[in-house]
């Protein structure tokens, strides 16, 4: 049975029932009921209808609302696997043909300076492979919102996680109201922060970070919003090397964004220091 149709049982039921009790005791009833009686009796009649019919059909919508809960769950989970799937194609394997490229120069290097200048690329890049693995494992293993975690654990597990990883500070600034955003928004919003706090690892050379928060859900009068910073104080790194070819970190950050209606910006701050922002409008739950 589908879930309109139990909407409409349930609706229904207790109309008719009572509309049947009525005509009955209308045409029927009435030499052995009297007025009161049949009117005290009406809520009875109703009330029993309802254990006996509607139970079963309120237990079956509780089935079929849980069922959808998981559909969707297991649905976000399966985007954002995909979406790793991308990142592992576009990122992880451009790195690895990178890296034999590379190798290939190191056989044909002439001079050994060329051979210890191709050597400290291919280091670096290894590097970076192993910070983009370890990273897509991670994200396979907790999933970017593990449902065994609320929200604000789910940030401070990242934050955790980067401070064990690198030793940067990382204190959090939230002030986004609660159940303002979706399952599906709050694991596009942790990705986000995930792919920023691997750009300040790999680039930034910072000491710490400030995670901001704000959000609210709006009224008629004026529309939701959403504003997230992920602020270092470290050198940054210059635009053309941050949209360079080959580098997928800020595209990837931007199409998950675009998505989900909002914009990230990146801004370098003054004497130091860089700002991600994510900025959303009309936020809908």
């Amino acid at each position: 049975m589908s879930y309109k149709w139990l909407k409409w049982l349930i609706l229904w039921i207790p109309t008719i029932a009572i509309g049947l009790w009525e005509y009955l005791r209308h045409t029927l009833l009435l030499p052995f009921i009297s007025m009161d009686l049949g009117n005290i009796l009406a809520p009875v009649f109703v009330f029993l209808i309802t254990l006996t019919l509607l139970r079963a059909l309120f237990a079956k919508l509780e089935q079929t609302q849980e069922t959808l809960q998981r559909e969707r769950v297991v649905k976000a989970a399966f985007e954002e696997r995909e979406q790793l799937a991308r990142e592992l194609h576009d990122g992880i394997s451009q790195s690895l043909f990178m890296l034999s490229v590379k190798l290939d120069k190191l056989e044909r290097a002439q001079t050994d300076l060329d051979a210890q200048q191709t050597t400290d690329e291919i280091k670096r890049t290894v590097r970076h492979v192993y910070d983009d693995v370890r990273q897509s494992i991670a994200n396979l293993h907790d999933s970017p919102l593990s449902a065994d975690l609320t929200w604000m654990q789910s940030i401070h597990h990242l934050t955790a996680e980067m401070e064990q990883t690198c030793g940067i500070r990382t204190s959090v600034e939230w002030r986004v109201q609660e159940g303002m955003l979706s399952h599906k928004q709050k694991i596009e919003l942790l990705a986000i922060m995930r792919e920023a706090l691997m750009n300040v690892q790999k680039h930034a050379k910072a000491e710490h970070i400030t995670i901001v928060g704000e959000g609210e859900l709006g009224t008629d009068a004026q529309g939701s919003y959403l504003s997230c910073s992920i602020i270092d104080d470290g050198i940054g790194a210059a635009a053309d090397k941050l949209y360079a070819k080959g580098k997928y970190g800020i595209k990837m950050m931007q199409d998950r964004a675009e998505t989900m209606g909002w914009t990230v910006t990146i801004k370098q701050l003054k004497p130091q220091g860089t700002a991600v922002s994510i900025i959303g409008g009309s936020i809908v739950k």
